[in-house]
């Protein structure tokens, strides 16, 4: 990891009395020093504070931490662009959730096989799978959890195909729960918002099952209310599974907003400016399938 972030406490006096203080506040920062002047104008900038009279920076140092809101340099010449895969790789006999079948897949037609029914010289493979549709990483539209809810067959390409999108990095976090106020710096209205906890290290472990970090009830009230066309997330569960109740699939499929959960690599992707595609077949009465996740970065 190269990326470097300053970590340290403030105190911020106004001039028309009273003030602010902060502990292990970080930022990220270039080079490997930043200044203390530099920092007293980033906190005044991003706080938006009038008034400010005295800042002291305390306990300053500097640590080695993924940026939370540079983008990633694509490297990509004017007029070209590059696409990251953000999906798991579906393999035969691999569990996705504890206590849903693995996918099964074999031979409906062998190349052996096919070889006595064309021509010589000529041979096909056609390939059988059995799964469940929450399978590798997969997306639920509404009626996963409503009978009433659009289907797979129904759901607008205008949520799931070359939308903007955007991504919130909480990797790191101490708390599993991931609130509203995670999402509040970051602009959503008519984007998807890909939420980056790095749980997908755990990705095919036994680790991969428990303790996974999800969103709240909060959250997703806020992400519906602000007007998010999807929200993914490369944890586990974007809910947390250790009661029956599903709050967070039930407030965002409840608004038609359609959910992609277990992603990965989305730590390769800028925190903006790319587009997100995330589509499924166009299957009538079957509410979550998997796709084929990634984003493109011009």
């Amino acid at each position: 990891m190269s990326d470097k972030r300053v970590c340290f406490d403030f105190e911020i006096e106004f001039s028309n009395g009273g003030g602010i203080q902060g502990q292990d506040f970080r930022l990220d920062m270039d080079g490997d020093d930043i200044a203390d002047a530099a920092l007293a104008d980033h906190i005044i900038a991003d706080l938006r504070l009038l008034m400010v009279g005295k800042v002291r920076i305390l306990n300053k140092r500097i640590i080695e931490e993924r940026h939370k809101r540079a983008a990633i340099a694509t490297q990509t010449e004017e007029g070209s662009s590059r696409r990251i895969d953000l999906s798991h790789v579906i393999e035969d006999g691999m569990i996705t959730y504890k206590g849903l079948p693995a996918p099964i897949m074999c031979d409906h037609l062998s190349r052996e096989r096919s070889r006595t029914l064309y021509a010589e010289g000529t041979e096909f493979q056609i390939g059988k799978i059995e799964l469940v549709g929450n399978t590798g990483t997969y997306l639920d539209t509404p009626f996963h959890r409503y009978a009433d809810g659009y289907d797979l067959a129904a759901l607008d390409l205008e949520r799931v195909s070359g939308v903007p999108a955007v991504v919130i990095r909480v990797e790191g976090a101490s708390a599993r729960a991931i609130d509203w106020t995670a999402c509040a710096a970051t602009e959503v209205r008519d984007r998807a918002v890909l939420i980056q906890t790095g749980w997908d290290r755990h990705w095919r472990t036994d680790q991969y099952f428990e303790d996974h970090p999800f969103l709240t009830a909060q959250a997703a009230t806020y992400l519906r209310d602000k007007g998010a066309l999807l929200v993914g997330i490369d944890s586990f569960n974007i809910d947390d599974v250790s009661g029956g109740d599903r709050p967070v699939h039930t407030i965002l499929l409840g608004a038609g907003i359609p959910i992609v959960e277990h992603m990965t690599n989305l730590d390769a992707l800028p925190t903006e400016g790319f587009r997100f595609w995330a589509v499924p077949p166009k299957i009538k009465a079957m509410g979550t399938f998997p796709v084929r996740a990634h984003a493109e970065i011009s």
